[in-house]
């Protein structure tokens, strides 16, 4: 049987198949709230059979949001629409994730076919705010660095936005600790140079991340998944590097973290990215054989063969795909049938099914 198709189960819960719908923002929301949109978007990626379905980067506060159009869950409102799109993932055989995560100072921007860059304070944007007071780009206006009082609010409102995501039916949680956004910005030397418990050494740079993951760990109950995305480097000179990865990895895995989604990147404006079909499998593959910690492979991947080869050499233990998916929303699907597999179809579209290729 395809590596690619067969199940996992990671601590009791079972996913169907090693396919992840990878978190990506739609930039469709207002004030925080889902709307039909994302029930259709992440929906229909249940119905086209893939295992997991990770809800794109949901703010854990306002000033926590990428722009002003991302998902939030920082209050009780935005729960029923939530609680509506579990139940249909649930309903649909595949299981709901949320990603949960402050932007930090890639805070307050446009949309990407907006132009994706800063609204100021005078244009009606909000307060970014970082380890340091160091811009993202050249000319933005700089986030404020977190004072002790702030920290404790972020650390606070992860807490919180944990114990909305159980209430709203969710079985996986990531915490987006990747690609330039809070937690990322505190493990790099790019964007914290703090001078107190929060930086310099590498112990201080993970603190914000081990005291959010604890903080976490104390809502999120153990027989849910727990993930932790990552930029296994900043792909630039004096950044996180993949041998702090390693190390924060095995520390992850110590405290109870089930996998690591290895991406890369998003922290400096001048990163130099070597970028080639499957990238970044490397990270995941030195993480997996390096720790024993369960890792997820992203990053262009597109074809079923290439998903299922990674699988059989042991680079990882689970594909998320992006873009592939906003493609193809059925991937999981047609790739059944590439790799000589029968795939169970929704009853509704049974009478679209292909003749079987064997």
């Amino acid at each position: 049987m395809s590596v690619l198709l067969s199940p996992l189960t990671i601590k009791g819960v079972t996913l169907k198949n090693r396919i992840v719908v990878s978190p990506m923002c739609q930039y469709s929301a207002e004030d925080g709230f889902a709307s039909d949109w994302h029930l259709v978007h992440l929906g229909s990626r249940a119905v086209g059979g893939a295992a997991l379905i990770i809800q794109e980067a949901s703010a854990v506060s306002p000033e926590g949001r990428i722009s002003s159009a991302d998902i939030g869950i920082w209050k009780d409102e935005h729960l029923p629409m939530l609680k509506r799109i579990t139940d249909f993932i649930h309903a649909n055989g595949s299981l709901a994730g949320i990603q949960l995560a402050h932007a930090g100072r890639k805070a307050s921007t446009l949309p990407p076919w907006q132009g994706g860059t800063q609204v100021t304070l005078q244009d009606g944007g909000y307060q970014a705010y970082a380890p340091s007071a160091i811009p993202f780009r050249e000319g933005d206006e700089a986030p404020m660095a977190l004072d002790v009082e702030g920290i404790e609010k972020v650390k606070k409102d992860f807490r919180d936005a944990a114990a909305r995501s159980l209430e709203a039916g969710y079985q996986v949680i990531e915490l987006h600790a990747a690609h330039g956004y809070l937690l990322h910005q505190f493990l790099s030397p790019l964007s914290n140079q703090r001078t107190d418990e929060y930086g310099g050494s590498f112990e201080n740079r993970i603190r914000l991340l081990m005291e959010v993951l604890e903080d976490v760990q104390q809502v999120w109950p153990d027989e849910r998944l727990l993930f932790v995305r990552i930029s296994a480097t900043d792909w630039a000179e004096g950044g996180w590097t993949p041998e702090e990865s390693l190390k924060l990895s095995a520390i992850l895995k110590e405290k109870g973290v089930d996998l690591i989604d290895c991406s890369s990147g998003g922290l400096a404006i001048h990163q130099q990215i070597p970028v080639f079909p499957g990238y970044q499998v490397q990270f995941a593959e030195a993480i997996k054989n390096e720790t024993g910690i369960l890792t997820g492979a992203v990053g262009l991947i597109t074809e079923a063969q290439q998903a299922e080869d990674i699988l059989r050499e042991k680079q990882a233990d689970l594909i998320f795909l992006a873009r592939e998916l906003l493609r193809d929303p059925y991937f999981p699907l047609h790739a059944a049938y590439q790799l000589q597999e029968e795939p169970e179809w929704p009853h509704q579209y049974e009478r679209a099914k292909p003749r079987k290729t064997r």
